[in-house]
């Protein structure tokens, strides 16, 4: 202990720092400093001591040379691969700090390397040799010396003799330290010894933490990272909770291996909620008994973000984003948790970087399109079981719908089909009724006929311009002003007369209303906003596209026909007056491309973004489709209009949810209906965006 004091207080002194600035840099009490330094305190806690260690690497005013940059959340990380030579760490630390500097001039702040790379993970009885053990341990403090000045956490594997026994070890070097030493929980190879616990070690006269450690970077929002080995995957025995895991691997290429791995990284990342690095022995392996291929993997909650292709070398990269997963286990209630053995603390200084993962454009709808035609199957198949079981309770002899032709009632009536072929039903028990007003088309009311004679279900027409000019005649409203008043009386009284008429028959009204209209308030209270159960409201309008289309492939020629004229059709409400028989309202000239907002609602809600961070996603996801100032436009106009219309998500019918999105108050989404956007609008200020 005296040692450690005495290397303590010569580095303080070394860089002139008084013990208060030693406190304030790091978040140590000045008197715990005091009695550290003056020999008074006996024994200083692993975490106490670690905190005063980092302190004393950073310059004389207490802050990195530069300071972190707003990356959104995101963490650039790699999985680098060098061709090793056995037995020789001194080469290997040269190839190893090649791949550091490759890796910083990418950008790159958490790169993992394969299990044992200091060495090579073949060599047998030759780790008993004391020679290797030291010059392995030599060569570990050279690869921190040359990377000093690189903003990149190294995790490196490689052998260390630890009171007499062997590990198998991934050291943690950062800005010229080494950080800590995990070992491997459950080596392959007899070797090696297992350890449970932490404490600390001296190596090579320094002072490190050495066990079942956690890495913090205290200067983020939650940035943590574990070490693990793809033996510790295989046997289960992954425990703590981090935003980020480098997974060290030397596992012999075999031809089911891939998928093997694949399945335990993508489960261990999703239910942990983490980003897992895996870097993986390559060339340069003993190929006496199996060869290694280097085979690299990037993941993030479970999906694949980045991969190598075997049997090569090299950086993997990819950026993974934190934030989305600290918002992801901030959802999960715990009542325990694994407590780690030590919290070894640093300060991440982020490397400028070009985000390079690509993000879908339509989150909601696969781009595979033999995944998204099984995904449409199950999709209308929960729609329809939901709506089965609301039939059954309630006894309803038939099924209302408003059918205009347009793309959400044609979805209704589709699972309403579906439905009643699951309750062995006549299909004239589906009682579709389009109620054209001032706004009906031709081209829409035909292809609402169309359809529902391709259906073979009932029919009925009920023009309610009669009534609605009644109603303006009773309130005062003038015919020729195409306002707000205009256009809601018209929504109203439809959805009167299909309550009215369901009472009639003993039926249900189902609501047609989909989510991308319900995040953007796109409906009328208590008009369209209103039916007694909403097969739609939770599929966003690219989805609707998407099921329709599916749907289109499976019908007669005039439903083919019909289905695909819907979907050629513009998106419009129909309420203000067509010309010359042409739709003249089209919703998406209003608020905007649904695909925009279908895209903005989706890392709003499901990734808890923030609308700068979603601005910057946008802006390389859709950089060849829409502007900077078109991009910005939709997204201040999505806030503002999903906070201003909450009050109609509070009031909604039941509907089933089919997707991780479902804006429901009695759902996933709670919200008041008084919240303000002004938080979010302030996020978006003073942003640089080009025409």
């Amino acid at each position: 202990m005296k040692d450690i004091i005495e290397k303590l207080k010569t580095e303080k002194s070394n860089k002139k720092i008084t013990n208060a600035k030693l406190s304030e840099m790091s978040g140590v009490p000045l008197g715990t400093v005091n009695k550290i330094l003056s020999g008074a305190t006996k024994s200083i806690k692993a975490e106490t001591l670690n905190k005063l260690k980092l302190a004393l690497l950073l310059d004389g005013d207490g802050v990195n040379a530069i300071s972190p940059i707003n990356t959104y959340g995101f963490c650039k990380v790699g999985a680098y691969t060098p061709e090793i030579v056995l037995a020789s760490p001194e080469d290997n630390a040269n190839r190893i700090i090649d791949g550091v500097k490759i890796a910083s001039e990418k950008g790159v702040s958490l790169l993992v390397f394969p299990k044992l790379c200091l060495t090579g993970a073949t060599l047998g009885s030759l780790y008993y040799q004391q020679a290797l053990i030291i010059k392995a341990g030599a060569s570990l403090l050279e690869i921190a010396k040359a990377t000093k000045n690189l903003p990149v956490i190294s995790v490196i594997g490689m052998p260390i003799n630890v009171d007499g026994k062997l590990y198998s070890v991934g050291a943690v070097i950062y800005k010229g330290s080494v950080l800590g030493f995990v070992p491997e929980n459950n080596p392959d190879n007899k070797v090696f010894s297992t350890f449970n616990g932490a404490k600390t070690i001296d190596f090579f006269g320094g002072f490190i933490p050495f066990g079942d450690l956690i890495f913090t970077a205290e200067n983020t929002n939650g940035l943590t990272f574990k070490v693990a080995f793809s033996t510790d995957l295989f046997a289960g025995d992954i425990k703590g909770d981090t935003t980020l895991l480098a997974v060290l691997s030397a596992t012999p290429e075999t031809v089911c291996k891939t998928e093997k791995i694949k399945n335990l990284i993508f489960s261990l990342s999703y239910t942990k909620n983490s980003g897992l690095i895996l870097s993986e022995a390559g060339y340069g392996e003993s190929s006496t008994d199996c060869v290694y291929s280097g085979e690299n993997f990037i993941c993030e909650r479970g999906k694949l973000l980045a991969s190598s292709k075997k049997f090569t070398s090299g950086l993997t990269l990819s950026e993974i984003d934190v934030d989305y997963l600290i918002s992801q286990k901030q959802k999960i209630v715990k009542t325990s948790e694994d407590i780690p053995n030590m919290e070894v603390f640093f300060d991440l200084q982020v490397n400028s970087f070009t985000l390079t993962r690509n993000f879908e454009k339509t989150p909601f709808v696969l781009s595979d399109s033999d995944k998204m035609q099984e995904r449409a199957e199950l999709i209308l198949n929960i729609q329809a079981n939901g709506l089965k079981r609301r039939v059954e309770h309630t006894h309803a002899k038939a099924l209302v719908i408003g059918v205009s032709g347009g793309l959400d009632s044609t979805l209704a009536l589709l699972v309403a089909v579906r439905t009643m072929k699951l309750l062995s039903r006549p299909l004239k028990d589906i009682i579709a009724i389009t109620l054209p007003c001032f706004g009906t088309s031709s081209r829409t009311k035909n292809n609402a006929y169309d359809l529902c004679t391709a259906l073979g279900i009932t029919l009925k027409e009920i023009n309610i311009k009669n009534a609605v000019n009644q109603h303006f005649l009773d309130i005062g409203q003038d015919e020729g002003v195409h306002d707000v008043t205009f256009e809601n009386s018209q929504a109203r009284e439809r959805t009167q007369v299909l309550m009215d008429y369901a009472n009639k028959v003993g039926g249900l009204v189902i609501g047609t209303g989909d989510l991308s209209e319900l995040a953007l308030g796109w409906a009328t209270y208590n008009g369209d906003h209103m039916s007694n159960y909403g097969v739609n409201s939770s599929i966003p309008k690219t989805l609707v596209r998407s099921l329709v289309e599916y749907e289109s492939s499976r019908g007669n020629a005039l439903l083919k026909k019909t289905l695909y004229d819907v979907l050629d059709t513009p998106v419009s409400p129909e309420l203000v007056p067509p010309k010359e028989g042409e739709i003249t309202q089209k919703t998406e000239d209003i608020v905007g491309p649904y695909i925009l907002h279908d895209f903005y609602l989706y890392h709003a809600i499901k990734r808890c973004s923030t609308p700068s961070k979603i601005f910057y996603i946008a802006k390389n996801t859709f950089k060849n489709e829409f502007s900077e100032k078109t991009l910005y436009k939709w997204l201040v106009n999505f806030y503002k209009r999903f906070f201003a219309q909450q009050f109609k998500r509070s009031c909604l019918p039941d509907g089933v949810k089919v997707g991780s999105i479902s804006l429901s108050p009695r759902g996933d989404f709670s919200m008041p209906s008084d919240a303000y956007s002004t938080a979010f609008m302030k996020d978006l200020e003073g942003l640089d965006i080009d025409n």
